[in-house]
Formats: structure tokens, C-alpha cells, sequence
């Protein structure tokens, strides 16, 4: 059951609430290259994906907000540290939601202003908590980074922004430890209902780091904790769509696109089926229709064992069978499989 949170309006979605759990990704084209930027974002609502965060580190960079937001119908979000000016300016330029560390951006004054802003345009704030950016207070009161610290820190900011009776706020509490993560989250979600913003940070390369990141993140989700996830990847921002649209599917909280399995392979498969998967997978990779497809290597684990596929594949000894919802249909030689297999999903 997925815990019960505040639903927040950021652009043209919500977050937390009975919202459906939404996919981030973060621009990493340079600042300075505004035609880039709007580039890597149009690429990036074409995967899927449901919000946009921007880095704002300076005056000039403004003006990206506000060419993206001619362009793309994704939300906006703007990235910000230490400088509140930048804030108010992103605010002005038209950012859906803004990312800060309310302690890390100057006195309380600067705080409040920010606050106001988003009060009177409605937008967000995401409250932005890292491991490695904890106050001195909090790591003195635990003596290193735990669960417990980052859960204190992230409240405390909370608190910062109601002083000024604002709440219309998203938390965020991320570690590249996952365990420290996982239980930091599972504490902040007994302590307050804003929506859960889950990820881990410095997850690492495309494949070290999905595997760091579905394993925080899933263990999550399995436990309803988290209402917008980012899968953080030193890679193209469209491979942290694909992970978390995938991950989604998984656990099946995400129902739009293909949902594509495959067996793992035994000493009964007398067919390719790795290369046939792999060729299957890539054709899939963009295809929008809600079916589910299998490629299974034997009969054994074809029909019987994905019978509630819509469509999918069986191997044989050199050839193989095509089957719906069970059913087959036909048989077809090995080398011919791929070819049917996308000419019967293209007539579903």
C-alpha cells in the first residue's frame, strides 16, 4: 500500500497524492549552450519523461528556463545553491518547481523571499538533501552521516520554509550508500506527509549504478515510500528515463509501453535466444502500444509459463513458435522468428 502523502501541483502534473509516481531526469548539456539544453530536453519528453531539472548557476543561465519553457510542455525544475537571487530570478523566468537547501542559501530573510515568491506564483519547493552537505550541528550531534541525521536535516530545512507558512513542498533525502538511503526515507515517512521525492546520488555508471539504484529505490517503492523517482546515472539523461520507466514496469506501477520479459536461459535452448532477445529488445525500445511480449527459450517456459503475455516467442530445436495469451499460432524457422514475431505485434 503506498503511503498516503499531500498531492502538489508542479506545472502540469501532480506529485504525491493518488498521482501516478513520476520519472525525472537532470539536463547535463553545458549552461552556457541554451540550444543544447532545449536539444537533450525535447529528447527527453519524447522517452517519457515526466519532469525536468535544470542547473541554474548563474545570472545568465536564467534565460534556459525560459527558452525551455517556449518548447517543451514538460515541467521545469530549477536547480539552485547558495544564491536565492538566482531562486527569485528562475521563479520570474517561469521554473514549475524550484530544488534548494533552504539552510544552504544565506540568512532567513533570504529565505522568506524565496518562500514568498513561490507562494505567489504557486510552484514548489523541493527540499534538497545530501549526504555530504549536512549541517555542523546535525554530524556534531551524530558523529558521522546516518539515517537519523539526514532525516534531522531534511526536517529542519522543512521547517524553514512553514516559519514562513509555506508548504507546498517535496523532500528529498539522498545518499550513495543505499542502505543509509533506504532506512533515511523509511524515517521521514513517519514523520510528515509531504510527497517523497527517492533516488540515491553518485550511483555511478550506467550499469553499476541502475543496479545501486534499483535496489534503493525498488526496496522503496515495494514499501509505498516514494511519490517521483530519479534514477542518477553517469550517462545520457534519456538512460535514467529508460532505467526508471523500466523499474516502474517492474513492479508494476507504470502500465504505458511495451513490458517485455525474457528467460534466463538453460541447457534445454536450442535457438539464440540472447541475440533473438536482444534484437526484440532494441525494435521494442520506443514502441508506445501496452502489450506484453515474452521471448522464452523452450516450450517448457514458452506458452505455459508466460501465458499472460499478449504475444510472445518459444524455441524449439532450430525453430520456434509464436503463441498469444498462450495460445500458438504458428511455427516459424529460427532465422524467420524476429521478423514475424514484429509482424504479428505491428497488426495488434
Amino acid at each position: 500500500m503506498r503511503r498516503p502523502s499531500k498531492k502538489i501541483k508542479v506545472g502540469n502534473i501532480y506529485i504525491g497524492g493518488d498521482s501516478p509516481i513520476s520519472v525525472q531526469s537532470m539536463l547535463n548539456a553545458p549552461s552556457h549552450n541554451t540550444q543544447e539544453n532545449i536539444h537533450q530536453a525535447l529528447e527527453l519528453e519524447k522517452f517519457g519523461c515526466d519532469i525536468i531539472r535544470i542547473s541554474v548557476p548563474t545570472k545568465e543561465s536564467v534565460s534556459n528556463i525560459y527558452e525551455l519553457k517556449k518548447k517543451i510542455k514538460v515541467p521545469i525544475v530549477a536547480d539552485i545553491h547558495f544564491n536565492y537571487k538566482l531562486a527569485l530570478e528562475s521563479i520570474s523566468a517561469g521554473a514549475d518547481k524550484i530544488r534548494i537547501n533552504p539552510g544552504n542559501i544565506g540568512i532567513e530573510e533570504n529565505i522568506k523571499k524565496v518562500a514568498q515568491k513561490c507562494m505567489e506564483s504557486n510552484i514548489p519547493i523541493r527540499v534538497g538533501i545530501n549526504s555530504g552537505s549536512l549541517e555542523k550541528k546535525v554530524l556534531e550531534k551524530y558523529g558521522k552521516v546516518t539515517p537519523e541525521a539526514m532525516c534531522e536535516s531534511a526536517l529542519y530545512n522543512v521547517k524553514l520554509l512553514e516559519k514562513y507558512n509555506f508548504d507546498n513542498i517535496i523532500i528529498s533525502i539522498k545518499s550513495s550508500n543505499p542502505l543509509n538511503t533506504v532506512l533515511a526515507y523509511r524515517l521521514i515517512s513517519q514523520k510528515c506527509n509531504y510527497p517523497l521525492h527517492v533516488g540515491i546520488t553518485e550511483s555511478g555508471t550506467e550499469t553499476l549504478g541502475s543496479i545501486k539504484s534499483f535496489a534503493t529505490i525498488g526496496s522503496l517503492l515495494i514499501d509505498g515510500i516514494g511519490d517521483t523517482i530519479r534514477v542518477s546515472l553517469t550517462a545520457e539523461p534519456k538512460k535514467e528515463i529508460a532505467a526508471g520507466i523500466n523499474l516502474l514496469k517492474s513492479l508494476n506501477l507504470y502500465r504505458s509501453g511495451i513490458e517485455f520479459i525474457s528467460c534466463p536461459t538453460c541447457g534445454r535452448t536450442r535457438i539464440d535466444i540472447i541475440k533473438i532477445a536482444n534484437d526484440i529488445e532494441k525494435f521494442l525500445a520506443e514502441y508506445k502500444k501496452n502489450i506484453k511480449v515474452a521471448v522464452m527459450g523452450c516450450v517448457v517456459n514458452g506458452p505455459g509459463e508466460a501465458k499472460d503475455a499478449d504475444i510472445g516467442i518459444a524455441g524449439g530445436n532450430g525453430i520456434g513458435i509464436i503463441f498469444k495469451k498462450g495460445e500458438i499460432i504458428k511455427k516459424v524457422k529460427e532465422e524467420e522468428l524476429v521478423k514475424q514475431l514484429i509482424k504479428e505485434i505491428e497488426k495488434m
